[in-house]
């Protein structure tokens, strides 16, 4: 799209929005459409914005099949590990004003840390940077004390009781534990709970009044039912909400534990491609959205793509503190997109990416419980192919 064009668009779709009524980009719902058709997924809720402006925004399909509920707009989404890149911004908010370094060793915050050794018998002396990229070999808590555990501070001895997988730094393994364990320094260093701090310096600023770690009732009615597919029939059939996160006597899990929906999680993604900051205000430093935005992981082969299955992209991938980032596009849902871009996708199939490059930001918001892979789902790629070749065309 040419820099007419797209200041013309933005200014269309800005009068759109002031008139409530939502841009689409066109060929965006057709993708959706065939998706639903081939029972991929049920519905979807899609969002394409730049940091000054949404260029699309568009519901298709069900929300609950059963009950005939459509998508709409403010339907409510589990976005699982969408959930990380929040997370890192919190932490590195309290870096900007000088009460933790990332660099810091994870003891400082959580003493108990101080007697964690590695498999070789070392003292582990684990950073926040090696938590937040998953490098730090921390072990992940399983069984029943889990599922009892109603705070991050209950949550803190069955992480160090479990086994350390690996040497700190050693390799990139995805590790639930240690997102949580950033999400409980936030607690310990700004005297709050994590939902509290979270809506307090971030979903409230933003404007984000959907996102929460504890939907209520009205925000309940409007959740989109999970699916799974059958590995027989093809067909969805409805999956069971997940019984660890939302509930108000479960802590607020950093890793996973978000609720939002695609126009709240697009303002989010407005300020990281607004470096920061968003309607005038800046909420992270230019140099924090180094830390979220480029790699913090040195070589190690990184993310979801590792396998033969997805050709082994490890070295296509870096990691930055809560986030994937693109180091080289390869085929499929990364050919479209920039290197530089970075974000994260969620266990039943949300995905939000910011491109800086290009200067826009996609947010794909279903529910789709088995997924092989959410982040290499075909959802995903016709979602992003369809809108990257929306913005191109002359």
């Amino acid at each position: 799209m040419s820099l007419y064009r797209l200041s013309v668009f933005l200014a269309f779709s800005t009068t759109l929005i002031a008139i409530g009524q939502a841009a689409k980009l066109p060929g965006v719902d057709t993708a959706m459409q065939e998706m639903i058709a081939k029972h991929e997924i049920a519905g979807a809720v899609t969002a394409v914005v730049t940091r000054d402006a949404v260029l699309h925004l568009d519901a298709a399909g069900f929300a609950d099949l059963e009950a005939k509920r459509p998508m709409t707009l403010d339907t409510l989404f589990w976005i699982a590990s969408v959930t990380k890149p929040v997370t890192a911004a919190a932490v590195l908010m309290l870096q900007d004003e000088g009460k933790l370094a990332v660099t810091d060793p994870v003891a400082k915050y959580l003493p108990e840390f101080a007697s964690l050794r590695t498999p070789s018998g070392r003292p582990a002396d684990l950073t926040i940077t090696q938590v937040l990229t998953h490098t730090s070999g921390l072990g992940e808590a399983t069984g029943p004390a889990v599922r009892q555990a109603r705070t991050l501070a209950d949550l803190v001895p069955l992480w160090l009781a479990a086994p350390m997988q690996y040497e700190p730094g050693e390799r990139w393994r995805y590790t639930q534990s240690g997102i949580n364990a950033a999400a409980r320094i936030v607690e310990v260093v700004s005297g709050m709970s994590f939902d509290a701090f979270t809506r307090q310096r971030i979903f409230d600023p933003l404007g984000m009044n959907a996102t929460t770690f504890y939907p209520t009732e009205e925000q309940l009615a409007r959740l989109a039912t999970g699916y799974g597919k059958h590995k027989e029939t093809g067909a969805l059939e409805p999956v069971p909400p997940r019984s660890d996160f939302g509930s108000r006597d479960r802590p607020p899990q950093g890793h996973g534990g978000l609720y939002s929906t695609a126009p709240d999680y697009a303002r989010f993604a407005r300020m990281l491609l607004g470096g920061g900051t968003f309607d005038g205000r800046r909420y992270l430093s230019e140099a924090a959205m180094m830390h979220l935005s480029t790699p913090q992981t040195g070589d190690l082969p990184t993310g979801f793509f590792q396998s033969d299955t997805y050709g082994n992209r490890g070295a296509n991938y870096a990691w930055g503190l809560g986030t994937s980032i693109l180091r080289t596009p390869h085929d499929g849902v990364a050919a479209m997109l920039s290197p530089g871009t970075f974000g994260h996708g969620g266990a039943w199939g949300t995905q939000a990416w910011i491109d800086p490059v290009k200067g826009v930001a996609y947010i794909l918001m279903v529910q789709r419980a088995n997924f092989p892979n959410s982040d290499a789902s075909d959802v995903r790629r016709a979602f992003q192919q369809a809108a990257a070749q929306a913005l191109t065309k002359d």
